[in-house]
């Protein structure tokens, strides 16, 4: 375990999925630190896909490959390649058994970086592949809601209109349901939660703010680069999910083809791909 402290973030972060498991910001934890009775997750990062993959196959160049939801990284052990007091990055390297599912060599670094009341995530994946490489990868940060999240709102920096992506029974689909109409503040409801997540597609806002209804606690997220956004909870459960989502679930359709797959991401041999967001706590 890696901890990283300034004078108001102390965060705790596994080696396995670097992953964070502790966060806490001014003497008040602020992130889900998992429960085997509710979730065992905290903030796993999800690569090389998101969600998961129709009947859990996919094809590449004919042949097949089989992956389990969201992907191997949460369950990898990153090397810790840097570290300093308020900062680390973790790599994660393409190796013999990842090769039997995901048919790329890489490297992937997950960065941390503390400023003041916030912290940084970026993500930075090279293409050691002798030939193109896809992938997606996706945020999984589930902020602490003591009092249950219907005390608690999401708002946007603007007006929106939010529809989202139902799910059914064999995977993601095109039918949409609206959530909120010309509003820049959604109420959170356990009965979104109930069959699955909230999946926002098309949204003009890169960042929300999570804010607690009666008092100044608030986590704002920003996502300036990110195509996907989910809110997911159990319902019951004392956290929210805000997830930036470079990546797609499979529709139930979709042809398994991987280099073709619906938000999938090319880097072209030796290129660099980079993403960072930013997690704020307020109050």
């Amino acid at each position: 375990m890696v901890e990283l402290r300034n004078r108001h973030i102390t965060v705790k972060i596994s080696e396995l999925g670097a992953e964070i498991k502790s966060l806490v910001c001014d003497g008040k934890p602020r992130i889900f630190e998992g429960d085997d009775k509710i979730w065992k997750g905290s903030a796993p990062i999800l690569f090389p896909i998101c969600s998961g993959l129709r009947d859990d196959e996919y094809f590449y160049e004919g042949k097949r490959y089989s992956m389990p939801k969201h992907g191997y990284a949460k369950t990898s052990v990153f090397e810790l390649e840097s570290t300093s007091d308020s900062s680390a990055t973790f790599l994660l390297r393409s190796n013999e058994k990842s090769r039997e599912i995901y048919p790329f060599d890489y490297e992937l670094r997950v960065s941390y970086r503390l400023d003041a009341n916030k912290i940084f995530v970026g993500y930075e994946v090279k293409n050691l592949t002798d030939g193109d490489m896809y992938f997606s990868i996706g945020s999984h940060e589930a902020y602490l809601c003591p009092e249950g999240i219907e005390e608690y709102d999401v708002i946007f920096p603007s007006a929106e209109t939010l529809e989202t992506t139902l799910i059914d029974e064999n995977g993601f689909g095109y039918d949409k349901k609206t959530v909120m109409t010309d509003s820049d503040t959604l109420p959170l409801k356990n009965e979104y939660f109930e069959y699955d997540a909230l999946i926002f597609e098309n949204m003009r806002a890169r960042e929300a703010l999570i804010k607690h209804r009666y008092s100044d606690r608030a986590v704002r997220v920003k996502f300036p680069d990110t195509s996907l956004i989910l809110l997911w909870t159990k319902p019951g459960a004392p956290y929210i999910c805000l997830e930036p989502w470079c990546g797609y679930p499979d529709r139930f359709d979709a042809d398994k083809n991987f280099a073709t797959k619906e938000g999938i991401i090319k880097i072209e041999k030796g290129g660099l791909w980079k993403k960072e967001h930013s997690i704020e706590f307020l109050g």
